[in-house]
């Protein structure tokens, strides 16, 4: 199964850019849009895609600053709300109330968007995040990312092992998973290297502060009107037991995926048959 290409145009201040996506599925089949973590793209959703795609019209965004989308000329531009604006243009251009699917930052501007007035979210998973992130884990996090250089690799070979050691929370993947993980994650350096397709601005805001308590406890009353599946790798310690209990008692349900930390990759069978349920209920 061969994915769709598009794109869509989104200002923010001084300029237009442009936001690349993929798409799985019947056009005319109800929408869903899976947004990817803080420094990865929208092929990682291509094994959850191709499970939903006989159902679901699967729209999986390269966030501004990944992939093929284009990269922002401030660094101070990549935060959520510059996140807010190409996603929901996205939303617009299709024309329809959608379901999301949100890993780590894909949650967060998910539940951005879903607290909003008129939000047009009508199911949201939240894979691995919730309206609580201890400073902990996001000083962890700080610590394999750069604000200034993107690290070099020789071969492909190179790459993906630096993929299966900081993402081996994603959980147990088969040798093919990790090498599309890998696939998707590479851009050749004029010296004919590899590095990772992203921007390396995209980490700037995000090392440049300070860690702290990341408190979104304010949104969640929005949020937890429709329906939520949240998603908790066993080990995580970006969404905590505790954090996932809170949001069980306002309604949401839970998944807990015991051999993953953060996040669950998403691509077990098991997790995408979840998801689907969860969808599919609607």
């Amino acid at each position: 199964m061969t994915p769709r290409s598009g794109s869509v145009r989104y200002a923010l201040p001084g300029a237009f850019h442009s936001m690349a996506y993929v798409e799985w599925g019947d056009p005319a089949a109800p929408p869903l849009i899976c947004v990817h973590a803080l420094t990865r793209n929208g092929r990682d959703f291509d094994l959850l895609a191709q499970g939903l795609a006989d159902r679901f019209r699967v729209i999986c965004p390269d966030l501004p600053g990944r992939g093929a989308s284009d990269w922002l000329p401030d660094a101070a531009l990549y935060q959520p709300p510059s996140y807010v604006s190409p996603l929901t243009h996205l939303i617009a251009a299709i024309g329809r109330e959608v379901m999301w699917v949100g890993t780590s930052l894909g949650g967060i501007v998910g539940m951005i968007v879903a607290s909003m007035p008129g939000q047009p979210i009508t199911r949201l998973v939240l894979n691995d995040v919730g309206p609580f992130i201890p400073k902990a884990a996001i000083a962890r996090i700080r610590g394999y990312l750069s604000a200034t250089a993107l690290p070099g690799f020789a071969d492909i070979a190179a790459l993906e092992r630096h993929l299966r050691q900081v993402h081996a929370p994603f959980g147990p993947l088969t040798d093919a998973q990790w090498a599309h993980l890998a696939r998707h994650s590479a851009r050749t350096l004029p010296d004919g290297r590899l590095t990772l397709h992203y921007d390396p601005k995209i980490t700037v805001p995000f090392c440049e502060a300070e860690p702290a308590d990341a408190d979104l406890w304010a949104l969640w009353p929005a949020v937890s009107r429709i329906p939520v599946l949240a998603i908790r790798g066993g080990s995580s310690d970006l969404l905590t037991a505790d954090t996932l209990a809170r949001m069980q008692e306002t309604g949401a349900q839970a998944l807990v995926v015991p051999e993953a930390g953060h996040a669950p990759a998403l691509m077990d069978a098991g997790q995408i048959a979840a998801v689907r349920r969860f969808l599919a209920d609607g």
